[in-house]
């Protein structure tokens, strides 16, 4: 503490040529040394610490105030006083050591002041615990509110934030029903593919082959994403691989040899798949997986095919089908409600579609086939807790891949 801080001038100066002493009770009374006369300077200010210095928080001493001692008077021996540390604990709430008592144990020993902890490690005077501040710090140190200490419901702060669940994980984490159909955003994506396709048959084979080549690529990595495997690129590409060769073997060969080239290309990607999955490093089970998965995504994107194998007016009447009834199933009415109304949506879109062509009144078979299988591939794109990604590939495609086969063979039988 400062002796301008403790005695301002013009109280208790007595003389420029002795030294400022010390004669109260401080903590310590043992080593008294003598004070030689000295040129007096004048004190320098010490630029202080960003927070209040210690002597703000002690209370005021006055002439009259108990433990204010007075300067000593002049040629009276005394101690300098100790040296100024950038920040070190109040002394002013220390015990008083009276004359004669020993000093506390471990007094000898203790830091030198070169040891003393740097300025910029010293906390702040706000962060010191409640027991170092002074008493106007403790007594407006607030308090929480019981109800707020006991607010439940927060959990512990983190640098990255809440992790917004999927509707997928919240359903598993609610142990709901695997089940979650794929709404109406991808069931408008299935009907516009749809009608692309009708129209594309409606053009003729190559105006057919760029949808069908769209929906090829949506389904193979639809299924992929469906299983859990993603990315799967190598899967992916050699599935939708297998889709162009199906589909530049029936080109080539003609509509009259359309099973045969067909199945010959299914035959001959599954030996492919089997040959690579046995070259591959992974472990048994995910060779396994792998195994499976390609061979179904392979089998879903050959059997596309079916479009461009059967009729045009059978492919019109399927498509527009199928369109229709995705659309009825997404409508906000209960299950059983909605799949009664997608099944006669389906037949009365084909009934409709086969009268602008020349299939008549057989396009309502038609397209009851088609719809009964495109449900199928809906409920199939819905299993397992799908996330938004498996709605809007596996939910618009496997409908319109499953209902390939219908469409060529109610096609051929109805023609």
């Amino acid at each position: 503490m400062s002796s301008d801080q403790q005695y301002p001038y013009g109280q208790g100066y007595q003389d420029p040529d002795v030294a400022q002493t010390w004669e109260g009770q401080t903590w310590d009374t043992q080593y008294q040394p003598a004070v030689h006369p000295v040129a007096y300077q004048q004190p320098q200010q010490q630029p202080g610490p960003p927070y209040a210095s210690d002597s703000a928080h002690l209370p005021a001493q006055g002439a009259g105030a108990p433990g204010a001692h007075a300067l000593p008077p002049e040629g009276t021996g005394g101690h300098p006083l100790p040296p100024e540390v950038p920040y070190d604990t109040p002394t002013a709430y220390l015990r008083p050591v009276t004359p004669g008592e020993e000093p506390a144990p471990g007094y000898d020993q203790a830091p030198a002041y070169e040891q003393a902890p740097a300025y910029e490690q010293a906390p702040a005077y706000d962060q010191a615990p409640p027991h170092a501040r002074g008493p106007a710090h403790a007594a407006a140190a607030p308090t929480p509110a019981p109800a707020e200490a006991a607010a439940p419901g927060y959990g512990a702060p983190t640098t990255a934030g809440h992790v917004r669940l999927t509707e997928a994980q919240r359903a598993r984490a609610e142990g709901r029903s695997p089940i979650i159909d794929p709404g109406m955003q991808p069931a408008v994506l299935t009907a516009a593919l749809g009608g692309l396709l009708a129209a594309g048959a409606a053009l003729g084979p190559y105006g057919l082959l760029v949808p069908l080549v769209l929906l090829q690529a949506v389904t193979a990595a639809g299924w992929f994403r469906l299983n859990g495997m993603w990315p799967a690129r190598q899967g992916i590409a050699l599935a939708f691989a297998g889709g162009l060769v199906s589909d530049a073997a029936l080109l080539a060969v003609g509509k009259e040899h359309a099973p045969a080239a067909i199945l010959g290309t299914l035959g001959v990607w599954v030996l492919l798949v089997i040959v690579l999955q046995l070259r591959s490093h992974a472990g048994s089970d995910e060779r396994q997986y792998g195994l499976m998965a390609t061979v179904a995504s392979s089998a879903l994107a050959v059997v596309a095919t079916g479009y461009l194998a059967a009729a045009s007016d059978a492919v019109v009447v399927g498509g527009l089908a199928v369109a229709v009834t995705i659309v009825a199933r997404a409508l906000p009415l209960p299950g059983a409600a909605t799949l009664v109304v997608a099944l006669l949506a389906a037949a009365g879109a084909g009934a409709a579609a086969g009268g602008l062509t020349g299939m008549g009144a057989q396009g309502a078979l038609l397209g009851l086939g088609a719809g009964v299988c495109a449900l199928v591939g809906h409920r199939v794109a819905a299993y397992d807790y799908p996330s938004r990604f498996v709605h809007m590939t596996a939910g618009v495609a496997l409908p319109l891949a499953l209902a390939a086969p219908a469409v060529y063979v109610l096609g051929r039988a109805l023609a």
